[in-house]
Order: structure tokens, then sequence, then C-alpha cells
């Protein structure tokens, strides 16, 4: 099976490079906490969005640990207000923290773009002009 169209086929190479450079040879700061220290992270909306970059976010932590888990309350596309919680991440301390910093600048760079797009793609419903590309990528 194929992944959907917006998800790109180098998906997990992009999450590799980014996490390489975020994290490098290690994580000096996860390092400081215990080892076996279970805990579950909350990711909240600060504004008004629509919601991009799901697949990347749960890219990092697969990569980083397969046994973390990241519960979704939207989907990519979805409008969000402020303080809702979109997900629920649970696993180990260290790799949560560890992959927090490359899940949050894909998570923002992409529902940026979406917003921005969404907003253009009002303004302009009513005249003949059609929004090709924005032009945006991720690191990378």
């Amino acid at each position: 099976m194929s992944p959907p169209s917006h998800i790109p086929p180098d998906l997990g190479s992009c999450v590799r490079r980014a996490l390489s450079e975020d994290i490098g040879t290690g994580d000096l700061t996860a390092e400081l906490l215990p080892p076996d220290a279970v805990s579950t992270a909350v990711i909240i909306s600060r504004e008004p969005a629509v919601v991009c970059g799901i697949p990347w976010v749960d890219e990092v932590y697969r990569q980083l640990d397969p046994s973390v888990t990241c519960r979704w309350t939207c989907t990519d596309g979805d409008l969000i207000e402020p303080e809702q919680t979109l997900c629920t991440i649970s696993g180990l301390t260290r790799i949560i923290l560890t992959g927090e910093r490359t899940a949050l600048n894909f998570l923002q760079l992409l529902s940026w773009t979406a917003t921005v797009t969404r907003n253009f793609v009002t303004l302009i419903k009513d005249s003949r002009s059609r929004l090709l590309d924005t032009r945006k990528t991720v690191p990378g």
C-alpha cells in the first residue's frame, strides 16, 4: 500500500537527516534523566491553525523508539483552536525529550504553511485565480 499523496516518499530519510542534525551523536540533556523513566507528554495548540505534519511527528518517534505511542485527537487538515490537545505521546522520558524539538519543528513549520495557504485560498476563492504552489520545503 502506498502512502497518502501528501506524504513524500522520502519521509523516512528526511526525518533521519533532521534527527541527525538536531541530536548528532546523542542528547546530553536527555541522558540526565533515569534511563527507565516513563512519561506522557501532550502537544497543545496555542493559536488557531490548520494541522499538518502528523506523519513527520510519528516518524520521528518511530525512528527513535517504535514503542513510543502518539495518540492524535486530530488529523492533517483539521482546523484547531487555541489550547486544543492535538496529541498525547507516551514512552520513555529520554526518547520523548530527544524527539521533542525535531517533532515540533516539523509540526510547527508544516502547520504554519497549511494555515497560511488556507488563508490565501480563502482570499482568492471568489476570483478566477488559483493558488498553485507554496514553494515551502521541510529541513533537509
